[in-house]
């Protein structure tokens, strides 16, 4: 009989390095504290790094840096898998993802509509917000930072440079999704998403 121990570990075997891993991944191979325990062990071994509670890497590894872990959007994007949520990235990293701050933020904001919660990634953090459906509505990947960014540098302060690149960055958002996003941003957020829309 194979020990769940070495179950889960030739599972993980099989997956991408750089993958993340879930205990729920492993359901149906023992018992929730017994997957709890393998991956415990699986850790100490060096076979595989926690990155948060309850989540684990098999580290990339490059041959001038060593270990890659993964970044904190991609275990924000692997949690949304994993629980079916929608996630909206919003204030500075929503601004940052855009390249209108170079400020890389340490604690990164996403709306979602599932259970609100906070992640620590080291020195970083993920922090969930429960929002209404109509926030997590947008289509579009540029239109729905757009919205976000505008919001956090907030109509008064909004610089004309900024507006620029706002609009040169909404030119390339697929038009349907473009017009689909309008009509779901504040008055004056839409009026500005509209300027992309002339000249073509």
């Amino acid at each position: 009989m194979q020990s769940v121990e070495s179950k889960i570990k030739k599972s993980i075997s099989k997956k991408e390095q750089g993958e993340l891993v879930f205990p729920d991944d492993f359901r149906g191979l023992g018992s929730p504290e017994a997957i709890r325990l393998a991956l415990h062990r699986i850790e100490k071994e060096g076979y595989i790094k926690r990155v948060a509670q309850g989540i684990y890497v098999r580290p990339k590894i490059s041959k001038y840096v060593g270990e890659v872990l993964p970044t904190a959007e991609e275990i924000a994007r692997a949690i949304a898998k994993r629980d079916k949520i929608r996630l909206v990235p919003t204030g500075v990293y929503a601004l940052s993802a855009l390249g209108l701050s170079t400020q890389v933020p340490m604690k990164l904001v996403f709306l979602t509509d599932g259970a609100p919660r906070e992640l620590k990634l080291g020195k970083r953090s993920i922090k969930l917000k429960k929002t209404t459906p109509k926030n997590l509505s947008a289509k579009g990947e540029i239109s729905r930072l757009v919205i976000q960014a505008l919001r956090e540098i907030g109509k008064e302060q909004l610089t004309d440079e900024e507006e620029a690149k706002i609009i040169a960055l909404l030119k390339k958002e697929d038009q349907k999704d473009l017009l689909h996003d309008i009509a779901l941003a504040p008055a004056w957020i839409r009026k500005i998403m509209e300027k992309s829309l002339e000249n073509g």
